[in-house]
């Protein structure tokens, strides 16, 4: 190769020589920024040219563009809880009544599997408890990604107690009617129950959160392909409390002489079958007693965990004569062919304690005044003495 010399001659360089020249990176500097060397498009930024010939650099430009541009956010899977959206909701508890009100407003910012619109509801669940005995679901909106739903979805037989140690989990989920597995969730979240005042709506504008997912135990003899990972929505064991509870009201007529008992409806009761559902009815037994006016029994609901009956039954006698009495409520699963299944009972008398006792006294006490309450399901059946 050759160059010129310091007399305009020519000199000729060995390759040796020229592949020695201008080649020592000298210290080692730590690499700032990955995007200094692999440039990227940046629409806001003027041209840089550089003539034929001429020794400018484009490492500079290059690194005033990552001085320019916004921070930008991660595209696809983002530990930014935002990436997934809001949701708007409004909740009220209802203590007179003991209801909780959740109006699912609107969702802003989704972000759906695939690309285009989407057909989104919003599902809610009270835990822990049996997920289906608490689930609700509002109507689907099609085709937006930013649904308004404004609806109201109610849970009945709320209480303090409820509310000091449940938490509400909403869901914005896709409608999967055309797939044949159902799609996860676009984003959930968690609202302590405890935060609420009674008789006070609330609203609440929070950030989707991506499902959570627990190990599966390995306690559990699962099937050959089945998922390391379930969804947090495992059902709780079916004890105690968690068998559901029952409205009742009781009335005693002063002109009919003797005493109404309204079942008006069930909430959360155990699934006994095997989709997850039961087909609830109640039987009513005033004891001691013989003969068909001392038992009833209500019409069956089919497929539900929350039935409503809105049935009343009456039982003659004088007050006095009542009071020394016991009046046996069961909640039972309706199966063709075979026994039913028991789901949960409660004993009214002067012998029960708490609630029970207050609602059996007070009917009794007072004439022509209806008084309904809400009544926790035992989940041993009732043991009957002589």
């Amino acid at each position: 190769m050759a160059c010129a010399g310091p007399a305009g001659g020519r000199q000729r360089v060995s390759m040796q020589e020229h592949m020695a020249i201008d080649v020592s990176p000298g210290p080692i500097q730590p690499i700032r920024l990955i995007s200094d060397y692999f440039p990227h498009f940046y629409p806001f930024l003027e041209p840089v040219l550089r003539a034929p010939g001429s020794q400018t650099m484009l490492a500079p430009a290059i690194h005033s563009a990552s001085q320019l541009q916004p921070n930008p956010e991660p595209e696809g899977d983002s530990d930014d809880s935002t990436a997934l959206g809001t949701l708007e909701f409004t909740l009220l508890f209802d203590a007179d009544n003991s209801t909780l009100h959740c109006t699912a407003h609107r969702a802003k910012g989704l972000k759906p599997l695939a690309s285009g619109s989407v057909d989104t509801y919003v599902k809610a669940n009270l835990l822990p408890g049996a997920i289906k005995a608490s689930q609700l679901r509002t109507r689907t909106v099609r085709g937006t990604r930013g649904p308004v739903w404004e609806e109201t979805l109610t849970y009945h037989g709320f209480t303090y107690q409820d509310a000091g140690r449940k938490t509400l989990r909403l869901c914005v989920c896709e409608d999967s009617r055309l797939r044949r597995r159902r799609a996860p969730p676009l984003g959930e979240l968690r609202v302590p129950l405890r935060k609420l005042v009674p008789n006070q709506a609330r609203s609440f504008d929070i950030c989707l959160e991506k499902r959570r997912l627990t190990k599966r135990p390995k306690s559990l003899d699962t099937a050959r392909g089945m998922s390391l990972y379930e969804e947090e929505e495992m059902e709780a064991e079916v004890s105690g409390e968690e068998r559901g509870r029952i409205l009742l009201s009781l009335c005693y007529s002063s002109q009919r002489g003797g005493l109404l008992v309204g079942v008006l409806r069930c909430a959360h009761l155990a699934p006994m079958d095997a989709n997850g559902y039961s087909d609830p009815f109640v039987r009513l037994f005033l004891h001691p007693g013989s003969g068909k006016r001392s038992k009833y029994k209500t019409s069956v609901r089919r497929k539900t965990l929350n039935p409503e009956f809105n049935e009343e039954f009456f039982y003659a006698g004088h007050r006095e004569e009542l009071a020394q009495k016991t009046l046996l409520v069961s909640v039972w699963d309706y199966d063709l062919g075979t026994a039913d299944d028991f789901i949960g009972g409660v004993q009214l008398s002067n012998r029960a304690s708490g609630e029970r006792l207050r609602h059996w006294h007070e009917c009794l006490s007072h004439s022509d005044r209806r008084l309904e309450l809400w009544h926790l399901l035992d989940s041993v059946p009732p043991q009957l003495g002589d």
